[in-house]
């Protein structure tokens, strides 16, 4: 099996060289250490000195000197939208102020779904809308690395979107317009912050395995 030793972002390696492909969500893209099986059903050992949050795109250098290209696989988002600037400015600081994790795009932001955190944009005045697409959160003032909630969780956007139907975030919460979580809200399968040496579990990149 053949180790990952080396990554580079997008557009900073040779992407036509690429002999493979890894077609992850963006938790499976944040990792130090793991053992991947490619889109050809190749395994090979992800081995970086440190965790890095992968953007669509980017390569991944192998020992043997060949390339493999990260994909960012569409999931399940929240597309947020309002009527007036000053709406939109209102609820993009109370995202921010809960450390949730957050696509800054034109116009939009783009969050995983989480209905204290749907309630309280709906609350404020928030459009939502549900959607499939790639998530590459915003890096904030973390040394350019995507946020991390507790659960869930750069920036390259591969617009990919399909499957539009509207969310429905009920109810008012409560105060400045939601529940004062100061944090994330995670409902993924096993999500784990940066490094975690499970070199026993083998990922099928783009059917979203889990890790034990």
């Amino acid at each position: 099996m053949l180790r990952v030793t080396e990554h580079f972002p997008a557009f900073s390696w040779p992407d036509e060289s690429a002999a493979d492909s890894l077609t992850l969500d963006f938790d499976d893209r944040h990792r130090r250490r793991i053992r991947l099986i490619t889109d050809s059903g190749a395994y090979v050992l992800l081995d970086l000195p440190k965790a890095v949050a992968m953007a669509h795109g980017d390569g991944l250098l192998l020992e043997n000197r060949s390339w493999i290209r990260v994909n960012a696989a569409p999931e399940t988002l929240v597309e947020v939208r309002a009527e007036t600037a000053t709406q939109f400015a209102r609820i993009a600081w109370h995202i921010g102020n809960r450390h949730f994790p957050a696509q800054i795009l034109d116009g939009v932001i783009r969050i995983r779904p989480d209905h204290v955190i749907e309630a309280m944009i709906t609350g404020l005045g928030g459009l939502l809308t549900r959607l499939d697409a790639p998530f590459q959160p915003e890096g904030g003032a973390y040394g350019g690395q995507a946020m991390h909630g507790h659960g869930r969780n750069h920036g390259h956007n591969p617009e990919q979107a399909q499957t539009h139907d509207h969310a429905h975030g009920h109810g008012h919460a409560e105060g400045d317009g939601g529940h004062g979580h100061g944090h994330t809200h995670g409902h993924d399968r096993n999500a784990h912050h940066h490094d975690h040496e499970h070199g026993q579990s083998a990922h099928r990149s783009h059917n979203h395995p889990h890790e034990h």
